[in-house]
């Protein structure tokens, strides 16, 4: 996946990476985007557009023909081109069928900011499990569920219903927390310090932090990584990533949520 020259990686993403789709795609639709007053469609599409996201932007929601003035479609499969990325934003139920007409779309990365899964007990593993089974099948990857989105500056893409939008600079973030993730925007903004990259990772259902790691180690937009973590899915994953990461570039790793509340 990357390019090794006496033992060192020479910063450069292979373009065949799976998580290029993740953090330079060129296309994104958000499924779930509407007008409606405190929708986490609404604000996520709203802060793409805001941003002015390099790339396309589809709007997909069944109930609208128009969304912030622009087209809307029903369904993702409705859209006549190439979607890279999908941000779902609909409630938990709905989402083995959505995941289902994205895999037949052929999309390959999917930000689920929707909550109501394996963080609210029993019944949400369940729909968790479905979800990851029907994602695995069509070879699609899952950012979160339960998390706040991803930001990317260089491509001026806030796929996240955060109120502010990062300052660009060369420090990336990953957290399993989006409150966290969302108090440390606050503060950098007031202080002036930008970044590269914001991952809420939410429940790490599937992309975790090696996953992350092992992108961002070759991203010549890093140059210094942040991690907040709870807890570890793939540790072996995680510590491959991390030792490729931490081998060419400073990772700083806080760990939270030992006590039983955590």
């Amino acid at each position: 996946q990357y390019n090794f020259l006496i033992g060192r990686v020479i910063f450069m993403p292979s373009n065949t990476h799976f998580l290029q789709s993740l953090f330079n795609p060129s296309s994104i639709a958000v499924i779930g985007a509407s007008e409606r007053e405190h929708s986490v469609g609404a604000k996520v599409f709203s802060n793409l557009m805001a941003a002015k996201f390099v790339g396309k932007i589809y709007a997909v929601n069944p109930k609208h023909k128009r969304v912030q003035e622009q087209q809307c479609f029903a369904s993702i499969k409705d859209i006549p081109e190439k979607v890279d990325l999908v941000i779902i934003a609909t409630p938990a139920e709905t989402l083995p069928a959505i995941m289902t007409e994205c895999g037949e779309k052929k999309v390959k990365i999917a930000i689920i900011v929707s909550s109501g899964f394996s963080e609210v007990g029993k019944s949400g593993k369940t729909l968790e499990a479905q979800l990851l089974q029907i994602a695995d099948h069509y070879g699609i990857r899952v950012i979160g569920p339960n998390c706040l989105g991803v930001m990317r500056t260089d491509i001026k893409m806030n796929a996240t219903f955060d109120n502010n939008f990062a300052l660009p600079g060369n420090i990336a973030l990953i957290s399993q927390s989006g409150a966290l993730s969302a108090a440390i925007l606050d503060w950098s903004i007031n202080k002036g310090i930008g970044f590269s990259s914001l991952v809420s990772l939410g429940n790490s259902a599937d992309i975790g932090f090696g996953d992350i790691l092992e992108y961002l180690a070759a991203d010549p937009e890093t140059k210094s990584i942040l991690l907040y973590i709870e807890g570890i899915h793939n540790a072996q994953q995680f510590l491959n990533g991390l030792r490729t990461a931490a081998s060419v570039k400073p990772v700083i790793v806080i760990k939270g949520g030992r006590q039983s509340q955590g």
